[in-house]
């Protein structure tokens, strides 16, 4: 009796320590970060100029534009909110139905939605409207964020860097003022996401610059080793647990 308490704790133990190398680590944070980073620049270089990974500019565009009495110029703004909405909404229901979709965790099958759009985007040529790639990026960075908000033991982002910023700078202070090891490798890691970011940006603006609308679908690949990823540490825990 004792010896099978003792194995259930155990089987606990790895349950708890797989999952969260699998979804909270830093190395799956780093390709999310490069995609991310990648995104923005993609779109903004390549697709109209315009930072589609995050809101606040196209909330503060709708309500400039109509305040000048310009509505068509703000209507144009509410797609990329609405397809970030919609991206939650679909990320809830993923994780509702996601044994639907023959993966055997829902944050998979995100990443497959993911890496599906953006295949699709780099098939989109520049004579089509750039609000239509917009849009789908929105959606892509609406379901990427939703999805994955741990780091460790941290909430982050892995489409904008503002919060990862603030995070950042907080656990360096409390790390120097306070001599506190935990803040100082929490701010490591969390800077660590920001270069990364910056690492996607950059890459993303050079290819985009040098190959055009089809260089998106590198970032596809780092998705892919996302999932690869998952997929290796999904069957680590299986062995552990058998």
């Amino acid at each position: 009796m004792v010896d099978k308490v003792f194995d259930i704790i155990h089987t606990k133990k790895i349950k708890i320590h797989s999952n969260h190398a699998i979804h909270e680590s830093v190395r799956l944070g780093i390709l999310l970060a490069i995609v991310g980073g990648f995104l923005d620049a993609y779109t903004f270089i390549g697709r109209g100029g315009v930072f589609a990974n995050a809101q606040t500019g196209n909330i503060i565009m709708l309500g400039a534009y109509a305040a000048k009495g310009e509505f068509g110029q703000a209507l144009s703004h509410v797609p990329p909110i609405l397809a970030c909405m919609i991206g939650v909404i679909v990320v809830e229901l993923i994780k509702k139905f996601y044994s639907r979709l023959f993966v055997s965790d829902w944050k998979q099958a995100v990443l497959i939605i993911e890496i599906l759009a953006i295949i699709i985007v780099g098939f989109i040529p520049n004579t089509i409207p750039n609000i239509v790639v917009t849009v789908i990026v929105s959606f892509v960075a609406s379901i990427q964020v939703s999805s994955f908000r741990k780091l460790v033991d941290s909430p982050y982002t892995t489409t904008m860097s503002t919060g990862n910023l603030r995070s950042a700078s907080y656990a360096a202070f409390i790390a120097i003022t306070e001599k506190d090891i935990k803040s100082a490798i929490r701010s490591i890691r969390y800077f660590t996401i920001i270069f990364s970011f910056i690492f996607g940006a950059f890459l993303g603006g050079f290819l985009t610059l040098n190959i055009g609308e089809k260089s998106i679908w590198c970032s596809a690949i780092v998705l892919i080793c996302a999932v690869i990823l998952l997929r290796i540490e999904e069957q680590k825990t299986i062995s552990c647990e058998s």
